[in-house]
């Protein structure tokens, strides 16, 4: 159980990368998530979250990746191997529909929706930190996909900005387990403040 609290006022909830692709039967990248992502219950602990994060009035913003478009890292110096696989793959592909966001998770009013990013950093080159600077938010809950990359560049990166950072066991998925394992047992305890599972977390936020 995290001994974490979280004030609701400057409290942020970060939904990496929530496309059909990922969460969708369909997506491109779904099947390679879909084993993980069902032995932890993915999507019905996002759900759940969602449901209490809004009930709560704790801010939600979507952090997205960058949709891809005909043309994308085709004259880069030197794309890193994710944007390469984007480059041939086409996963999130702008108007199509792995690109779209999956229905259960969309942004509604009020949410934020920050600008979409090209690595795996939702905060770099985008303007997240801005935005949750501008809400006076110091402590932020980040779930969603995938837990080795976007959902850790993400929090390393907001570690290091000075925000309170919460990850999330079995609200992300990753393609292996040992890639679970790395994220939440040996990387996750260098950065993070707390590391969680849902029903943990849910505990936490209504008690308080």
């Amino acid at each position: 159980m995290s001994n974490a609290l979280y004030p609701r006022e400057r409290t942020a909830y970060l939904l990496v990368d929530p496309y059909n692709d990922f969460l969708s039967e369909g997506g491109k990248i779904y099947p390679f998530i879909k084993p993980i992502a069902e032995q932890v219950d993915l999507l019905d602990n996002l759900r759940a979250l969602d449901q209490a994060v809004r009930a709560l009035g704790i801010q939600v913003v979507i952090v997205p990746h960058r949709r891809w478009e005909q043309g994308d890292y085709e004259n880069w110096d030197h794309p890193n191997p994710n944007q390469c696989k984007i480059m041939h793959g086409h996963q999130f592909a702008r108007g199509e529909w792995g690109g779209e966001w999956h229905p259960d998770f969309a942004p509604r009013d009020g949410d934020i929706v920050a600008q979409e990013h090209w690595g795996s950093s939702g905060f770099a080159n985008t303007d997240l930190d801005f935005r949750l600077k501008q809400k006076g938010i110091t402590h932020v809950i980040i779930v969603g996909l995938l837990a080795n990359t976007c959902i850790e560049a993400t929090a390393r990166y907001a570690s290091e900005l000075g925000y309170h950072v919460t990850l999330v066991r079995d609200a992300t998925a990753a393609f292996r387990p040992e890639m679970m394992h790395a994220a939440h047992e040996l990387n996750g305890p260098t950065f993070a403040h707390s590391i969680v599972t849902t029903d943990e977390l849910i505990a936490s936020l209504t008690r308080q």
